[in-house]
């Protein structure tokens, strides 16, 4: 799968019973990829953990993806560490894939139980099989998208475990992200009576992304799932399904979980984090230059020192960031204790 790596990764497979038994009956066996860098089998030094999470759609197979004139993350990553660009970090690629094609990491009776199982089941299971250096300030915490978003929130929610992030083009700043998205679900759904879960029994009976617009309404009910489920984890969209108007408080629930609006509710975890970085593309599609503008404002104005974040806005869209990631990896890696 991938060219000879300097140092070593690690296929392995973790048992959760925080997933068992999940509303969406997907396994409880999880995939977990732990790469140990150079040096790490001839020593017996600890090392920090990066904890790499996916944007939605992603599974833990696709970081062994090859595109033209590309190399795949986990060899770019690889060379971050083999040519000395910065002291040695295991990183670890975490799975957290649903029927629905994601999770958004948030525990959810419509989804599981994916932030405790990320925070309470695989750092403890990494932190016993591998050297790591088990402390928050040696820990962090990176992803790309819907990896970006939990990349943000996992620090304010579990201190005790995270100290930096790295987030690209991460979900944030949700009235330019998410209410565009809106409409346009509202206007697909024309054709399946105005029930997403019509057009879900639709897609789940052919061959997938056939349809214009299968992409939108994946994520539509993905993030439903996640962030505004009934008690019983039948997913609700926030907005009238005919008319496209908002029902108040199911958006307040998504608001709930905006990167940007969490910062006032946890300043003391962010002021305590050590090293922040934001970037995105300045075409981005879902306008996440603009969220990635505003969680920085947000984290600055509650006292985030500017010396602890890096913040860059590229020409790019959305899509084929990846080579922005070791880039990240890198500047981690230098700022975590050891």
């Amino acid at each position: 799968m991938f060219t000879d790596l300097a140092g070593t990764l690690h296929q392995e497979r973790i048992e959760s019973e925080l997933l068992r038994d999940n509303p969406l009956g997907d396994p409880h066996v999880r995939p977990l990829w732990v790469y140990t860098p150079p040096g790490y089998e001839q020593s017996a030094e600890r090392y920090p953990g990066i904890y790499v999470i996916q944007g939605y759609t992603g599974q833990l197979a696709m970081w062994g993806n090859r595109t033209p004139f590309r190399q795949p993350f986990v060899e770019t990553a690889d060379q971050v560490f083999a040519e000395g660009r910065a002291p040695g970090c295991i990183l670890v690629y975490v799975d957290a894939w649903t029927a629905y094609g994601g999770s958004q990491f948030v525990d959810s009776p419509g989804t599981g139980n994916y932030h405790s199982y990320l925070c309470d089941e695989v750092v403890p299971w990494v932190d016993a099989r591998f050297r790591t250096i088990a402390d928050r300030e040696s820990r962090a915490i990176s992803g790309k998208s819907s990896g970006g978003f939990g990349a943000m929130i996992t620090p304010m929610l579990r201190p005790d475990l995270f100290g930096a992030l790295a987030t690209h083009a991460g979900d944030a700043l949700y009235e330019y992200c998410y209410l565009n998205e809106f409409a346009k679900s509202v206007r697909a759904l024309r054709a399946y009576d105005h029930d997403i879960l019509a057009w879900w029994r639709d897609f789940q009976g052919r061959v997938s992304f056939t349809k214009e617009e299968d992409n939108l309404l994946v994520l539509t009910l993905g993030c439903a799932a996640a962030f505004s489920p009934d008690p019983d984890g039948t997913p609700r969209l926030p907005v009238d399904p005919r008319s496209g108007q908002l029902i108040p408080e199911l958006w307040d629930r998504w608001l709930a979980w905006d990167p940007v609006r969490m910062i006032d509710r946890y300043a003391d975890e962010v002021r305590s984090l050590r090293a922040v970085w934001i970037d995105a593309g300045t075409r981005d599609e879902w306008f996440l230059d603009l969220g990635a503008e505003a969680f920085k404002e947000g984290i600055e104005r509650v006292g985030l020192p500017a010396d602890r974040i890096n913040f860059e806005l590229f020409p790019a869209a959305h899509g084929g960031i990846d080579y922005r990631y070791p880039l990240a990896v890198e500047w981690l890696a230098k700022r975590l204790r050891r």
